[in-house]
């Protein structure tokens, strides 16, 4: 019973001690990749960026390479996804086209993101009237489309990707400042804050190194999940012919150029919609299994 009581007390204190040794982002890594939706919502983005960002190692010709003896090229083995109306690569101009559209969704999401989170940490911190004054400014930006806003922005602005991912930014502006703001005053109120307000400590220093690190998690979810939106709203402009203007390759301006060529020539339309709907579908499952590896109260 004494030997039991000793193996039981032996094992007890060493799961204690792993207990302590275990760092909180390794639980989270553990309940992601036990998430099977998340995991093949990461695959397909990993895959996509991976594809898009080494474009002129996986692209079998350069984008802009014209082969008109072989324009509308159904898919074969030697254009894997045909030949558009100028006779240049599907594959490759959609992996090209990827780069733009991936790098002015992040750019897009990191303006945003990062304005959002400045001005709602400002409001949910301070309150009052500058409370009052920046989130009347946002209620505004909200009641416009976001669509039609960025419409507006990229006319003022013109095209080009810059220009495209400010205008896509202002956009995501207000949603992210709603959240940065309702977690800041969930935060405020903690005794970490009141103590640091008795130690002295400035506002400057209490927002940005006791309350911000504690929003890092709706951040991040809320970011991975507008990169997915962002990617439409691209496609949406560079269709109108406000976005990423030709020869540059971009996902909605391949599919504006094939649109006179639907009912004749079904690829030009169909993989450039794929490659969105894919990279939508990605980023959306992995900002929810995002979520969920974050969330404190689903800790088992």
């Amino acid at each position: 019973m004494i030997l039991k009581t000793k193996a039981q007390k032996k094992k007890l204190a060493q799961d204690l001690a792993a207990m302590a040794c275990r760092k909180p982002q390794n639980d989270i890594w553990r309940r992601l990749l036990r998430n099977k939706l998340g995991m093949v919502g990461i695959t397909i983005v990993v895959v996509l960026v991976v594809l898009c960002l080494f474009a002129n190692v996986f692209a079998r010709y350069p984008y802009d390479f014209q082969m008109f003896e072989h324009r509308f090229e159904y898919p074969s083995w030697q254009f894997w996804f045909g030949t558009d109306n100028f006779g240049r690569d599907l594959w490759s101009r959609l992996l090209y086209g990827g780069r733009v559209s991936l790098l002015v969704a992040f750019l897009a999401t990191l303006i945003s993101g990062g304005l959002g989170a400045v001005f709602g940490a400002l409001a949910g911190y301070f309150g009052g009237k500058v409370d009052i004054t920046i989130m009347r400014i946002m209620d505004v930006l909200m009641a416009v489309p976001p669509i039609l806003m960025a419409i507006s922005v990229s006319v003022a602005l013109g095209s080009g990707p810059i220009n495209t991912a400010l205008a896509i930014s202002i956009t995501g502006i207000p949603h992210g400042v709603r959240i940065m703001r309702s977690t800041v005053m969930a935060i405020k109120g903690n005794d970490f804050i009141e103590a640091a307000r008795a130690t002295g400590s400035s506002s400057a220093r209490i927002i940005f190194k006791h309350i911000v690190p504690n929003t890092i998690s709706p951040l991040l979810v809320n970011s991975t999940l507008m990169i997915g939106g962002n990617i439409m709203v691209i496609s949406g402009l560079s269709f109108v012919g406000l976005g990423v203007k030709p020869p540059t390759p971009e996902w909605g301006s391949i599919l504006v150029a094939g649109r006179q060529y639907i009912r004749e020539f079904w690829p030009i339309i169909l993989f450039p919609s794929l490659f969105i709907t894919l990279t939508l579908f990605g980023f959306n499952l992995f900002g929810d299994a995002l979520r969920d590896a974050l969330d404190p109260r689903l800790k088992d």
